[in-house]
């Protein structure tokens, strides 16, 4: 290490030397600190961060002069290798031997730099480690019990001692000259002060009120947006007035030290009070609005003094631990004066959630003990079962001794429930907004919006819990920073600053892409002469390219190298290509439908029996419209390597055949006279080529003839068939001409049998043409008719 640091020294520069000699005794003085392990938590915490200070500034210059490095390094490749045998031209390796010089001295502070922070890395994970295991000794160390009579005495001296000692610094404070100065000084600004905080305190529920009714104005009524901006200035003020009262107090300056620790609590206790008091409120409001029904029947007023109470009891859990801070007392002291504290705590808790509703006494929280939660409701019957499992474990710990982990529960317990509800809160707020900018009523409330709002923000939380559970804020930047370095996969890194860069560029591509696409649909396309199954191709062709031209840009701006997958994507590629390959036919099928356009989109095609309208070709397969109403997906390859029948290819013009058929006997030109009337007469036949009548044959039961039309929209066949049937009948019966029907005969075989006057049995005896007896069934009774054909 000596001989290294030596090397490294000579290679820097002054001012870069200086830094590293110091950065060496940092490092050596944590080695030390970590062997012995006996420095306390506050100075390993102090060491850590003057540790994590040189690792940053060694993570930047790891990667400086980057691009100077990759400039001469492709410099010296250019080059050449140097000949192994004979000599090189004295320009050339005089050239080379600069290029090598300056690279040197490019690379030494970077190779010091990735050995630095590599050495500091270290040094920080044990530094964790060692106060990760004192902090977990303390949690599971066993003190003293409170409910041990013998140490009630000196909590109450505590206490006292505590209390006068507050008094007595304010009084000889105030006795003194030097205070009573300053605060005639300061009168002005002190009274000023006052009056604003208290003004704030006790007027700023009516400004937020006023304030709400101005905010109204501007729209969004009866949303619930505007009304959680007033409850927010209903925090924000009386927080304000607060801190202007602290002030005032700490620019009188009659505190003395155990005032003045008290006054620096004061704003972090008003705002724990402010917000529980707005999370109480608001779930008035969800009751109201009826949008949590796990909500709707329960005692607002109590579950609201419940809540209030709980902040108390953190505010009094906070003076507790300043008051062991202050007046230094023993383990036993702060266990009996924490123990009421704890108990209080853990009763609010069991009663919260026995809360009931009023209706056939279900639980307020669950929704009733018959019924099995689900969704939301399922969280709820988890907290809850939670809530009581600590209500009852926390004082029996505290009792037992174990004051540290019984408080490790049971308050981060309390201020967890409180952030669950904020997140909730402000989920239906996000809600709310979005419903009332996108205008689509109760609908939105339901989309795909609130479940991506409900996932972002149970990230967010995420981090704030692990610290109220006890992380240090150290480690929490730790994970950070390590996430944010990222992993390497082959040679590309991933992180999730290079993953967002990716979507936010394809995101971008990709709505520029929509974006032509529907100015092409809309505006430029329908100008031209293009049919509109080469418009529909245009505009799926430019959202194919567009999505492409993303991705790579994508790619590209996030910096991902993706030369090194080359070699397991060809692998995988194969593998893919066997298992993917009715896909790839598809794919390839549909460029082809979209290039060659065989069909397009509105046409009317008959596939494999299936017939209707082409809806939508996409990569994989085309929509089909029956005229059902329903859809049928095609696969692309059976348009490419099946028949298709496409009625409306190219033109709408088709011809209509209707048969018709009348009676032996009646005049064949009359009929075909009529019929041809009837053809032409009718607007969708073309009158060139003109409408024929023909004359099919002699039919089974009828003369036989046919309409055989051109229309210039075929989509109107059915139409048009009806229309000339009622034409045909109406002048057929006009002129008296019969339209046949067929006509059978009945044949008995055995009608001796029916003049007889009975039918036969089952089984009848008779005789055939020779006398012979035979044996006569029901099927001796059958209807026959002749062959139609």
């Amino acid at each position: 290490m000596l001989g290294l640091s030596g090397i490294a020294e000579a290679q820097l520069s002054e001012t870069s030397r200086d830094y590293y000699k110091a950065w060496l005794k940092t490092a050596a003085r944590a080695e030390e600190a970590v062997d012995n392990s006996r420095a306390s938590s506050a100075a390993f915490g102090k060491l850590r961060s003057e540790i994590s200070e040189y690792r940053e500034i060694f993570a930047v210059a790891r990667t400086k002069n980057s691009e100077r490095i990759h400039t001469l390094e492709s410099q010296l490749e250019a080059l050449g290798p140097k000949p192994e045998t004979g000599e090189e031209p004295s320009d050339i390796a005089h050239l080379r031997k600069i290029l090598t010089e300056q690279l040197d001295v490019l690379r030494v502070p970077r190779i010091v730099s990735e050995e630095a922070y590599s050495r500091a890395n270290g040094l920080i994970t044990e530094v964790d480690r060692i106060i990760r295991e004192r902090e977990a000794a303390k949690l599971l160390s066993r003190g003293p019990s409170p409910l041990n009579p013998t140490y009630w005495p000196d909590a109450w001296t505590s206490l006292e001692r505590a209390s006068s000692g507050l008094i007595n610094e304010t009084a000889n404070n105030l006795r003194s000259d030097v205070v009573r100065q300053k605060i005639e000084d300061q009168l002005p600004m002190i009274l000023g002060l006052l009056f604003a905080g208290v003004v704030l305190i006790f007027r700023g529920r009516k400004w937020s009120e006023r304030f709400g009714d101005y905010l109204r104005s501007f729209g969004g009524a009866g949303t619930g947006v505007w009304s959680f901006v007033v409850s927010l200035t209903r925090i924000l003020l009386p927080f304000i007035g607060t801190m202007l009262l602290v002030q005032a107090v700490s620019l009188a300056g009659f505190l003395g030290l155990r005032g003045q620790l008290v006054l620096q609590g004061i704003p972090a206790w008003a705002a724990i009070f402010l917000v529980f008091n707005w999370i109480g409120r608001q779930i008035f409001l969800l009751r109201r609005q009826e949008e949590l029904q796990v909500l709707a029947s329960m005692r607002i007023a109590e579950l609201r003094l419940l809540i209030d109470l709980l902040s108390t009891m953190l505010i009094l859990h906070g003076l507790v631990q300043l008051l062991g801070t202050v007046e230094n007392i023993s383990e036993a002291t702060r266990a009996v004066i924490g123990f009421p504290v704890v108990c209080v705590t853990a009763l609010i808790l069991l009663r919260m959630q026995r809360l009931r509703s009023t209706d056939a006494g279900q639980d307020a929280l669950t929704g009733g003990r018959e019924k099995s939660p689900q969704g939301f409701s399922r969280l709820i019957e988890l907290i809850r079962r939670a809530l009581y499992l600590l209500g009852l474990i926390a004082p029996i710990l505290t009792a037992a001794g174990y004051v540290h982990g019984a408080e490790a529960l049971i308050y981060p317990a309390v201020t967890s429930l409180a952030l669950i509800a904020i997140m909730i809160i402000l989920q239906r707020f996000l809600v709310n907004l979005y419903v009332w900018i996108s205008r689509s009523g109760e609908t939105a409330r339901d989309s795909l919006f609130t479940v991506l709002i409900g996932f972002a923000l149970a990230l967010l939380s995420l981090p704030i819990l692990a610290l109220l559970w006890g992380a240090r804020g150290e480690v929490m930047t730790e994970l950070w920073s390590k996430l944010l370095e990222g992993f390497q996969i082959g040679g590309t890194r991933i992180s999730p600053t290079i993953f967002l860069t990716f979507a936010a560029l394809f995101m971008f591509g990709y709505t520029l892409t929509r974006l032509l696409q529907g100015g092409l649909r809309n505006s430029l396309l329908p100008k031209t002469s293009i049919d509109p199954g080469g418009q529909n191709a245009i505009v799926a062709g430019t959202g194919y390219v567009g999505i492409f031209l993303a991705a790579l840009v994508a790619v590209t701006g996030a910096g991902l190298d993706l030369s090194s997958l080359a070699i397991v994507a060809g692998a995988l590629s194969v593998g893919i290509g066997f298992g993917l390959q009715t896909i790839v036919s598809n794919f390839v099928s549909g460029i082809i439908l979209l290039v060659e356009r065989p069909i397009s989109k509105g046409d009317w095609i008959d596939v494999g029996g299936r017939m209707g309208y082409v809806r939508d070709i996409s990569v994989r397969a085309t929509r089909i419209e029956t005229f059902d109403r329903t859809d049928v997906i095609v696969p692309n390859s059976d348009l490419i390597s099946g028949s298709v029948v496409n009625y409306t290819r190219g033109n709408t013009v088709g011809r209509v055949i209707v048969p018709v058929g009348v009676a032996y006997g009646t005049d064949t030109r009359l009929v075909e006279k009529i019929l041809g009337e009837v053809a032409n007469s009718h607007p969708m036949v073309l009158a060139n080529p003109a409408p024929s009548v023909v004359f099919q044959g002699f039919g089974a039961d009828s003369l036989d003839f046919e309409i055989r039309a051109i229309l210039r929209d075929v989509n109107w066949v059915l139409s048009v068939k009806s229309d000339m049937n009622h034409e045909i009948a109406k002048r057929f019966t006009e002129v008296g001409l019969e339209i046949p029907f067929a006509q059978r005969d009945i044949w008995l075989r055995n009608p001796e049998a029916l003049a007889g006057g009975g039918v036969p049995s089952e089984k009848t005896e008779t005789t055939n043409q020779v006398g012979e007896p035979i044996e006569m069934t029901e099927a001796d009774l059958s209807v026959e008719a002749p062959d139609e054909h």
